[in-house]
């Protein structure tokens, strides 16, 4: 779904409510279920028998890229998209995981993009944002760690076309309190209207997400995605890479 714009009166109100932030955050955070990624070797492949050479997929990001909320690795995001993608291109397919909890911009173009392989991806999926909108970091730190966060990835897979994720409207977060929500949807709109801007600007993909925030699409948390809640944003990213595909088939 497409957030709403923000208007400056909003960013504004967002600073001014920012004692409410601390408040109902530090209530929140003592409350909240915390959940643990599930186990994984980094790789996860498509299991049916296709031919040809696989089409490989780095996620990489923040605790939605490390399947947080889901029970198992196979009821992520990374490991849903192999089989999905697989049966629309008729090929097989590789997905590698890099996700890491409660990461922002920065920290994974600092800690975690220089410490892996340089393999080659046809496709980057970059999950990131939320936890600087909840960290509440401002749109110009924003727009610098994420900016050079894209640079960096096209530094190092210059080949591979990057898809960033977006970052949903926290207001429809069902483990947030209304203010609370409404504080940090302002703040996660800002976010996702930066990031697509610097995609545009920066040779990145930033496609609507038709992911709906409704209460089966989250896990007991009510933070993070559940199974099924992956399994429909796996369905529309594999979608969306199969269109780029036919697409880039027409013009070869």
């Amino acid at each position: 779904m497409q957030p709403r714009p923000v208007s400056r009166l909003e960013a504004l109100v967002s600073w001014l409510a920012f004692p409410a932030y601390v408040w109902q955050g530090l209530g929140v955070r003592r409350r909240s279920t915390r959940l643990a990624p599930p186990t994984h070797n980094g790789w996860l492949q498509s299991s049916r028998a296709h031919t040809g050479e696989a089409l490989k997929v780095l996620i990489v990001g923040d605790s939605s890229a490390a399947g947080v909320g889901a029970l198992t690795i196979g009821e992520s995001l990374g490991g849903q998209l192999p089989d999905l993608l697989a049966a629309r291109l008729d090929r097989p397919v590789a997905v590698r995981i890099a996700g890491n909890n409660s990461a922002t911009a920065g920290q994974i173009r600092d800690h975690v993009v220089p410490h892996l392989t340089a393999e080659t991806y046809d496709y980057i999926c970059l999950n990131i944002g939320t936890n600087d909108a909840k960290n509440f970091h401002t749109g110009r730190r924003f727009c610098k760690e994420f900016g050079t966060l894209l640079y960096a990835l096209k530094a190092k897979w210059p080949t591979a076309t990057i898809i960033w994720a977006g970052v949903l409207d926290m207001a429809h977060v069902p483990a947030l309190p209304a203010l609370l929500g409404k504080i940090l949807g302002i703040r996660s709109r800002i976010i996702d209207r930066n990031g697509k801007m610097l995609c545009r600007e920066r040779g990145a993909l930033a496609p609507v997400s038709e992911w709906q925030p409704v209460a089966e699409n989250f896990a007991v948390d009510g933070f993070h995605a559940s199974a099924k809640g992956y399994r429909e944003w796996a369905e529309g990213l594999a979608d969306y890479i199969a269109e780029l595909e036919a697409a880039r088939t027409l013009t070869e």
